[in-house]
């Protein structure tokens, strides 16, 4: 695949940047080189080679799947300004 002028023209204009006259033959050059690069990557022979998601190996720490109350309603509501049965208090907002 290449790029030609018209459509650097086009690429410039859907992304909305000023692109003078000028610049349009130099960056016909530089997208033609990019997509060669890319081309290069599509030879590599990768049948061997698993996917991954990291670089090094993470793996993550997994808690039990408990169900809890938590168990600290009135540490939490002690931090609130008006509580009342057991809830959060606050002013009424529809008129």
């Amino acid at each position: 695949m290449s790029v030609d002028a018209d459509t650097v023209r086009k690429i410039a204009r859907l992304a909305r940047i000023a692109l003078p006259e000028s610049d349009v033959a130099p960056l016909v050059g530089e997208l033609n080189g990019i997509l060669g690069w890319v081309e290069q990557l599509g030879e590599v022979d990768t049948s061997g080679v698993a996917p991954m998601t990291a670089v090094i190996p993470i793996t993550l720490a997994w808690r039990a799947d408990v169900v809890t109350d938590g168990g600290i309603q009135d540490a939490v509501l002690a931090n609130a300004p008006d509580a009342a049965s057991g809830f959060f208090a606050v002013p009424k907002v529809i008129e």
